[in-house]
């Protein structure tokens, strides 16, 4: 199993509704790649979230599957409007 987590900050003019976008459009894309095995995504309810709003673990069968993932056209089609409105931080890991 490989797992990918990733945090967000928004920008300070990403609305409260945009940010419910980006929510459903991150768990869109299990629909859409096959790689992605689950999806887990949320707005962050941690009093210490140190201004990260946003949580997501996606699991894949492994990294390769991850990569393809990354690669995937539904993928970088989100990330051509997503990257200009947050600060994020990842981590990809292996799960034994």
């Amino acid at each position: 199993m490989y797992i990918h987590m990733f945090a967000f900050r928004f920008k300070p003019e990403v609305t409260e509704t945009k940010k419910h976008e980006v929510v459903v459009a991150i768990r869109a894309l299990q629909n859409d790649i096959p790689e992605v095995l689950e999806t887990h995504v949320g707005l962050n309810e941690s009093p210490r979230g140190k201004g990260y709003e946003l949580g997501g673990v996606m699991k894949f069968a492994d990294s390769a599957g991850c990569q393809r993932y990354n690669a995937h056209p539904s993928h970088q089609k989100l990330l051509s409007w997503l990257l200009q409105l947050i600060d994020a931080i990842e981590v990809d890991f292996s799960s034994l």
